[in-house]
């Protein structure tokens, strides 16, 4: 993984001692709250319902176990004990007193870590699979490529004031992991005639207005990605409404130009970029390669080769042994095809039966960096459906690792399950919300549980958002769920047919809402409609998408 040199370091480092001061002219009532909040937000600082939140950026949602341990220390010493791990492969903590802020930031500098950017109108935590660099279908390691974009992107002094908040994603594989079309800019990386290039995806998000972004070039050569990146960050950033927060990001753009009118101005730009000499970072993308080589027993295959970068292998599957006592469930569910046949990726689950989705205590994170230490060469991902993966585990040690895991909460068999929901914070946290998340996916989780369902469901990815920003995503589930207020009700909406991998669809609104006990009985008719229906090998939204909605409506409001 990448190491800070000293210009990261020095960076990071400053922004601290400037944060401190910050901090101690708000606390001292130098600045007002309109003059600190732009402040605040620049460094992961939200004020929430109860507290302050921070946002600390896990880029490409790649730690090792010293950083793990870290963000430990900070939930034990500054928060209660826990800590919330999103969507965008970050971490967050919701109960911060302000006066402990640039302490956080300090202790987070002192293992190379921050929270610039992870919030304001600026670009964000650059994303990516968490599978990348072990997944056996990639044609290369993405990372290098987000570590690059995060270094043009860092204090970039054009784009630190955009009309809004950016996202970028980078995957190279053709199965998205990482929801890459529903970003701002997704970008995956591909072969052809022998040479990478990517593929460029604008105009993506969630939010109020759902949108798919389009593909807008199927190549650009790889030397020139950041150049590209940079041209159609630059028409957004010329064009970009300003005057109404809720057109402003660049999906809106798009889709008023057109995607032909924006694809012909961004291509207009990057020849003028071209022009001017804009020299492609080759020397600093070979710097960051070598961060990212995989450990020497990873590089060679059961056969004593050495796949080249792209090589794909066949998909190894779980491991051989069979226990009785949960390890068989688990290793089928929760492992995943890694490029050296002898190894295999684990997923840590955060969502036990009951749990809040995301969070992981302080011991728990202590466990992680332990077992990352001693059976993934040190190396942790945040997934971007809030769970934890250690990239490269050998099938050997799996029971050993499954026991650990299960000793300290975190064994719960259930990836892409029913029970594996992604949930924001809701109303528990969340200033912006309107209704509760975390009660509806904890009664949902132990309903399933309870029914035996899940096993027998398959794969079903469930999506709440307790607000239409959508930070849960409902609009990309297989079955998805948002919260809204009427007349001072929680109520929640039922959507049905999303999803955020390659086959990206958008889910649509079943009908009327349903009060908090009526939507957990309404995800359990609509599980039952799909499993009387469906035909062999159909997963959820296969079976939504062949007999369509009229169905499941009625079996939901007959």
């Amino acid at each position: 993984m990448y190491a800070y040199d000293r210009y990261d370091q020095a960076m990071v480092d400053a922004r601290v001692a400037e944060f401190r001061d910050q901090c101690e002219r708000r606390l001292a009532g130098k600045l007002t709250e309109d003059q600190f909040k732009p402040l605040r937000l620049m460094n992961g600082l939200y004020l929430q319902l109860h507290a302050y939140m921070l946002r600390v950026a896990i880029p490409y949602g790649t730690l090792n176990g010293g950083q793990m341990r870290m963000l430990a220390t900070i939930a034990e010493k500054y928060d209660r004990g826990y800590g919330h791990f999103t969507t965008r492969q970050n971490i967050q903590y919701n109960w911060i007193k302000l006066e402990d802020a640039a302490d956080i930031l300090a202790d987070l500098a002192s293992v190379e870590m921050h929270a610039i950017q992870t919030s304001g109108n600026c670009i964000r935590n650059i994303s990516s699979d968490h599978f990348a660099g072990a997944a056996a279908d990639e044609v290369a390691d993405p990372r290098p490529y987000a570590e690059l974009l995060r270094q043009w992107s860092s204090f970039h002094p054009e784009f630190s004031y955009l009309p809004r908040k950016f996202k970028i994603c980078v995957i190279a594989s053709e199965q998205d992991r990482a929801a890459m079309r529903l970003h701002d800019i997704g970008i995956r990386i591909v072969g052809r005639d022998g040479e990478l290039g990517a593929q460029f995806y604008v105009g993506g998000g969630m939010g109020r207005t759902p949108m798919i972004a389009p593909l807008i070039r199927d190549f650009v050569p790889l030397d020139q990605l950041v150049t590209y990146s940079e041209a159609a960050l630059r028409v957004y950033n010329r064009y970009g409404r300003r005057d109404n927060k809720y057109k402003a990001r660049i999906k809106i753009l798009v889709h008023e130009l057109g995607a032909e009118e924006y694809t012909r101005q961004v291509e207009e730009e990057f020849a003028h970029l071209l022009e001017q000499g804009v020299e492609p970072p080759l020397a600093e993308l070979e710097r960051i390669k070598g961060f990212f080589e995989l450990p020497s027993p990873l590089r060679h295959s059961r056969e004593g080769g050495n796949p080249a970068e792209g090589a794909v292998r066949e998909e190894s599957g779980p491991p051989d042994q069979v226990r009785g006592d949960g390890f068989e469930s688990w290793a089928r569910h929760n492992t995943h095809a890694h490029r050296n046949p002898d190894y295999v990726s684990a997923i840590v689950s955060l969502k036990p039966v009951g749990g809040i989705p995301g969070d992981a205590t302080a011991d728990q994170m202590r466990v992680l960096a332990d077992l990352a230490e001693q059976y993934s060469f040190d190396e942790l991902r945040v997934m971007h459906t809030q769970n934890v993966v250690l990239p490269h585990v050998a099938k050997d040690d799996l029971p050993a690792l499954w026991q650990a895991l299960s000793d300290a909460g975190m064994g719960t068999p259930n990836a892409d399950l029913m029970g594996d929901i992604i949930a924001c914070p809701g109303l528990d946290y969340c200033s912006l919300a309107n209704a509760r998340s975390i009660p509806i996916a904890q009664r949902i989780s132990e309903r399933f549980a309870a029914n035996g369902k899940e096993a027998a469901l398959g794969e079903l990815k469930l999506k709440i958002s307790g607000c239409i920003n959508a930070c849960g995503h409902h609009h990309a589930g297989h079955i998805g769920i948002l919260g809204v207020d009427r007349k001072g009700t929680e109520n929640y909406q039922l959507l049905l047919g999303g999803s955020e991998a390659e086959d990206t669809s958008l889910a649509k609104i079943t009908g009327p809402g349903f009060d908090e006990r009526g939507i957990v009985d309404a995800v359990e008719t609509a599980a039952d409609v799909y499993l009387r229906e469906r035909e062999d090998g159909e997963r959820f939204l296969d079976t939504y998408r062949r007999i369509g909605m009229a169905p499941f409506k009625e079996a939901l409001y007959a």
